[in-house]
Order: C-alpha cells, then sequence, then structure tokens
C-alpha cells in the first residue's frame, strides 16, 4: 500500500515517475560563489610573516612606563596598588611573583610572540611584547 500511495502523489504533481535532478546554470554560479567566498575568508586569515619578540612595552594605568629589551636576562619589580615582580629570559617574558588578589597575571605564564599580552588588572599593569617581521618562519600551525 506505500507504493501505491507515494505513486498517487507523484501523479497528483503531474509526474507519473520521479524526476532526475539536473544541474542548472543558477546551480553552478551558486558554486562558484560558494568557492570563491571560501578562498577569499583562506586568504583573509592566512598567517603573515613570523615575527621575533625584541621590545617589551609596560604600561600603568593607559600610561607607557618605559620600553624594555627581550634580548637581555632581567629581573624588575613593577610598583603601584601592589607589586609586580617581571623577569626577562631568553627572548620572553613573564610576571613571576605578585601580591595582587587572585595573581592572574602570575598564572598567565611565559610569553613571547609579538602582540601576546600580559595584563595585571589590579595593579593596572600591562606588558606588550613587540617584534620585527622575520622572512621564512612560520607563525603557528593547525592540524
Amino acid at each position: 500500500m506505500a507504493g501505491n500511495w507515494e505513486g498517487e502523489i507523484l501523479v497528483m504533481h503531474g509526474f507519473s515517475e520521479p524526476f532526475p535532478l539536473k544541474p542548472r546554470l543558477g546551480d553552478l554560479a551558486a558554486v562558484l560563489l560558494v568557492a570563491a567566498l571560501g578562498v577569499g575568508v583562506f586568504l583573509a586569515f592566512l598567517p603573515g610573516r613570523a615575527q621575533t619578540p625584541e621590545t617589551l612595552e609596560i604600561y600603568q594605568d593607559g600610561e607607557l612606563l618605559r620600553r624594555v629589551s627581550l634580548l637581555e636576562d632581567q629581573t624588575f619589580v613593577i610598583q603601584g596598588a601592589y607589586q609586580n615582580r617581571v623577569e626577562i629570559q631568553g627572548g620572553r617574558v613573564a610576571i613571576v611573583a605578585s601580591d595582587c588578589p587572585g595573581e592572574d597575571c602570575v598564572h598567565s605564564g611565559w610569553q613571547s610572540t609579538p602582540g601576546q599580552s600580559i595584563v595585571c588588572l589590579p595593579n593596572r599593569v600591562e606588558l606588550r611584547i613587540l617584534g620585527t617581521p622575520q622572512e621564512g618562519e612560520v607563525d603557528g600551525v593547525s592540524g
């Protein structure tokens, strides 16, 4: 009975048998549009050239306090409402100790990629890593 019922539906719409789908010009245009958009998004998010970290900018209350070289190992303390002990070692930086509540800045760990920041909100401190482009280096891999 199921077969007859399906046949009746097809006949009601003017079809005596199932009709095959045939691609049309509009279908091809839609596929090409989606492919072009996909390529555009891929190129927009294509990683740029890698950078080598060179400089650390230290901000407090939104003002630049100083610039420090990441090429020299050093340790210093940033004073404010709280204290942040900053270490620079081998081109990377971390807030290794702080007396601020929660110590989220300490949990940020070591950072070394240009564009990354370490922030201590209670002390209103931001450490920004700057760098210069390097040819031929990969800055990220996904898999």
